[in-house]
């Protein structure tokens, strides 16, 4: 069961995301405090004797990072800058609270990438209106730009494009790096347990063998005494019947004078 300082945490967390979800001015001061605050219940929280587990500590840890560089980037003056900043900004992978369908800070990051590359392309096409780059007057502002304008524009839209490609193949590459690695352990699992499996068959083999062989050795060593015991009857037998003989050969048969 979550601390009373955990469940304080989460709201205040979920607060924050819900903060910088939104459109903030110049004079927003809260987001800010917030932050810091949760920077001080994340200390108490490592701290505490009943600390969440370490995973949970990790995506508590990587989501107030996330609002750090957030505000940072948000202070930064050129809007290049910003983009590229948020580039590098690594959102929360769980949700904070059980009604999230998608994690707020990953909302959060598309949210803030959208608005700087708006800002950007409005920067580069000398408009004041961010998010319209595909609308009917931005194509006629476009058309009315010089042509190195244009250019401008455009690679940075390639520029943008081929990140994103970028991005995806890696997230496609690292899919198949972990479909392989989840299926050569299932295979290394597999060769592993039939080798256990023929491992304990040769073991009971073994001990089967082992009592056969016990089994024949007492009866080969008590043959061998039963034949030993009629030798020693057999041989007594003799002597005596070639005792008795010869004395009954010196009665029968007396001595020549």
């Amino acid at each position: 069961m979550a601390s009373r300082l955990e469940i304080n945490f989460i709201r205040l967390l979920s607060r924050c995301e819900s903060i910088a979800s939104e459109k903030r001015g110049e004079t927003e001061w809260r987001l800010e405090k917030y932050v810091g605050a949760l920077e001080e219940m994340l200390v108490a929280l490592r701290k505490s004797l009943s600390k969440p587990t370490a995973e949970i500590m990790t995506e508590y840890s990587r989501k107030v990072d996330f609002l750090k560089g957030l505000l940072q980037a948000e202070k930064l003056s050129s809007t290049t800058e910003k983009a590229l900043a948020n580039q590098f900004l690594a959102p929360g992978r769980t949700p904070t609270i059980a009604n999230e369908r998608m994690p707020a800070s990953k909302t959060v990051h598309m949210q803030t990438k959208a608005r700087c590359t708006g800002e950007m392309r409005d920067e580069l096409l000398g408009t004041g209106f961010s998010g319209k780059g595909t609308s009917e007057a931005d194509l006629r502002n476009r058309r009315g730009l010089p042509l190195d304008e244009r250019q401008s524009a455009a690679e940075l839209e390639a520029v943008l494009q081929h990140h994103h490609n970028l991005q995806e193949k890696l997230a496609e590459d690292m899919l198949n790096l972990a479909r392989n690695l989840k299926n050569n352990t299932l295979a290394a699992q597999n060769i592993i347990k039939q080798d256990n499996q023929t491992l304990s068959q040769s073991m009971r083999q073994a001990d089967m063998n082992f009592e056969k062989l016990k089994t024949e050795s007492e009866r080969l060593e008590q043959h061998t005494k039963k034949s030993v015991n009629w030798l020693l009857w057999l041989m007594l037998i003799l002597v005596s019947f070639s005792f008795i003989s010869m004395i009954l050969f010196i009665r029968i048969f007396p001595r020549l004078r």
